[in-house]
């Protein structure tokens, strides 16, 4: 059974106990617009007690909002009673709710016009209280009655406005937009994570870089990511990056994602946030040490978006090793063995792609380390090492500070395939460095 289905069978089955029900929201809109829905949404008359009583396979996820999750085998469909808010006093949600037997009244109090629309699956029917259809038509995102009402109901609607219309296309409504503007500074009263959240899906559901530039437009960027708004105008050496300053970059690179993880979009919107703060003019424009710089500001921003520990570590890796693709050419095969090995280096290779993409257009870089990728078999690049610090102390050498250079450079040559055992291995170790007292290295000129 899809979640379609189940939906489908929920609405009977309200409707063979005397209630209205209704697919609701955003199905409504996909199904209008040959999309497919991610979800499936049931709108009743029915209260929470009635639906728990009809569906014993259902968890109250806001009961107090009327809100229940159907559960089928594998599917779940949210069934929400028709209602009208109350007083919203901390911009999130309101203090309570009455519910009502009027699907209008419901539909009123939602978002924007394009997910105010409901659905009769039984009679093939669509009800339009908000003038949603037109201005799906029209490419439109809609407050639905006064917008500086509904932001103020719910802050995150202002970016909620901004994800639709850079997924869909769509441009967002001249007075929704101005009350955005004129809001813009409340967006901190909300949390951290579902600001988080939102600023995830506008980055990887499509559209990622029309969704930043209405961000810029509508001042939201400013007071969330002023790190990011401040690439705007920041000049970079033209021979590098002919598409201008750093901001167009990003944006560029934004515009060709394709289906990102929220790591690589994140890597992908800050890699160059260092530049600004090191921006200097020599014999030509610089940035120096901007991915180190880069990494400190990157790392306060996704503290202050409370990143879980991967993401967080996985978006610092990305910047901080996004100008090594420079030198991949003149690396020694151990050391490029070693960058190709680190961790979801598929997605450092995907961030300098779209780095050159979004610049001078020159692959060969990029193109030289894929093909290194293809040619070289995972037990080359990770292979078992031939000689242990066990090994060392079994020979005589004595721990100490030498230790982890004598085990580094062997690792090094076992890459460069100098030796293939643990004999060469030591025969290597014995001919480079001193007795074994594993306390002074002798190095070759």
């Amino acid at each position: 059974m899809t979640n379609k289905q189940l939906a489908n069978e929920i609405i009977t089955r309200l409707r063979q106990n005397g209630h209205q029900a209704y697919l609701a929201g955003g199905c409504v809109r996909d199904m209008l617009l040959d999309r497919t829905p991610n979800d499936y949404d049931v709108a009743t008359d029915a209260l929470p007690g009635q639906i728990v009583e009809y569906f014993p396979n259902s968890a109250a996820v806001g009961a107090k909002f009327g809100v229940i999750l159907v559960l089928g085998d594998e599917e779940k469909v949210e069934v929400a009673t028709f209602r009208c808010d109350h007083d919203y006093l901390d911009g999130r949600r309101p203090e309570s709710v009455s519910f009502t037997r009027s699907p209008k009244q419901d539909v009123e109090r939602r978002d924007f016009t394009i997910n105010g629309m409901l659905f009769d699956p039984a009679e093939g029917r669509y009800l339009d209280y908000v003038g949603g259809r037109a201005d799906l038509e029209a490419g439109l995102v809609r407050a639905i009655g006064k917008p500086h009402e509904r932001f103020a109901e719910d802050r995150l609607r202002m970016l909620r406005a901004i994800r639709f219309a850079a997924r869909l296309g769509f441009t967002v409504e001249e007075e929704t937009q101005r009350a955005i503007q004129e809001q813009a500074a409340e967006i901190g009263e909300i949390s951290a994570e579902r600001i988080r959240d939102e600023l995830n899906r506008i980055l990887t559901e499509g559209g990622a870089r029309r969704g930043f530039e209405l961000l810029d437009e509508t001042g939201l960027l400013e007071v969330l990511l002023p790190e990011v708004a401040a690439m705007k105008g920041v000049p970079q050496p033209p021979q590098f990056h002919p598409e201008g300053d750093v901001w167009l970059h990003t944006l560029l690179m934004l515009d060709q994602m394709v289906n990102p993880t929220a790591p690589l979009a994140w890597g992908v919107l800050l890699h160059d946030v260092g530049k600004p703060p090191t921006l200097r003019f020599a014999e030509r424009i610089r940035f120096d040490g901007h991915e180190e710089v880069g990494v400190r500001m990157a790392e306060q921003i996704v503290e202050r978006l409370r990143f879980s520990h991967a993401n967080r570590d996985q978006v610092l890796a990305l910047i901080a090793n996004h100008m090594r693709f420079m030198n991949v050419m003149d690396m020694r095969g151990s050391t490029l063995k070693k960058f190709m090995r680190i961790e979801s280096f598929p997605e450092h290779l995907e961030l300098h792609r779209l780095d050159c993409r979004g610049s001078h257009g020159n692959l060969d870089n990029y193109e030289f380390v894929r093909r290194k990728l293809n040619e070289t078999p995972v037990e080359d690049l990770r292979p078992p090492r031939l000689l242990t610090g066990g090994d060392l102390i079994a020979v005589g050498y004595r721990p100490g500070p030498a230790f982890k250079e004598i085990l580094d450079q062997a690792e090094d040559a076992q890459l460069e395939g100098v030796f293939e055992s643990k004999e060469a291995a030591l025969v290597f170790v014995k001919e480079r460095y001193e007795a074994p007292t594993g306390e002074r290295i002798r190095r070759d000129p």
